[in-house]
């Protein structure tokens, strides 16, 4: 029987492997994670990223973090907040409109009635832009950043670090990790850029540069 140009071709690489043996291939896995920047380079880097990003950027000392976030909620007009379980209850002190705590017994549909939602983050990447949530109690469950059409997130300065490969090696695997990079957008065909399609519409970015 004649062999078909198929099962000469899967012969000789049957034959190749035979004579060759089982590769041993070592990859390297040496990531980068130890790269510092001075403060003031870190928080440079980051604004500009997010800036790129069309992120609203606010910096405030801690004292005023009630009252930046404030601001911010009145200028994009949201009535009606929420917030999670764990956020420190301080942040919303100056803010004179409705707060919703989130909790697991509120559906993740019904969270599409806020106007928005404050959360505080895990840690961020000057480099990229990049914040990280983890589901800690001051940030909540996914949902609860993804669906409110307007996220203000907290950011302390001390856990902006210099790119992704600093911020991987701190985040704790097991935690469900969420990262944001801008407010949610995303480009058609025609590279029409469509906001608000996968996430928030509008992200505002309130950094406490003494924290």
């Amino acid at each position: 029987m004649t062999a078909t140009a198929r099962e000469t071709v899967l012969g000789r690489v049957r034959d190749a492997l035979a004579r060759s043996g089982p590769a041993e291939v070592t990859i390297p896995r040496k990531y980068r994670t130890d790269r510092a920047l001075p403060d003031d380079e870190r928080l440079a880097l980051f604004k500009d990223r997010l800036a790129d990003y069309k992120a609203h950027v606010r910096t405030c000392t801690t004292d005023r973090t009630p009252e930046v976030i404030a601001e911010a909620l009145r200028e994009h007009g949201a009535h009606r907040t929420g917030a999670p379980a764990g956020l420190d209850a301080a942040w919303l002190a100056a803010y004179d409109g409705e707060v919703q705590w989130d909790s697991a017994d509120i559906p993740a549909h019904h969270l599409g009635k806020l106007d928005g939602v404050v959360t505080a983050s895990a840690l961020s990447s000057a480099e990229t832009g990049t914040i990280f949530l983890d589901g800690s109690p001051d940030q909540g469950r996914r949902a609860l950043s993804l669906v409110p059409d307007l996220h203000v997130c907290v950011v302390a300065l001390s856990s902006v670090v210099a790119g992704v490969p600093e911020a991987v090696a701190r985040l704790v695997p097991e935690r469900p990790t969420t990262l944001i990079s801008g407010p949610s957008a995303t480009s058609d065909i025609e590279l029409e850029r469509v906001e608000g399609v996968h996430g928030p519409r509008t992200l505002v970015v309130v950094i406490r540069t003494d924290a």
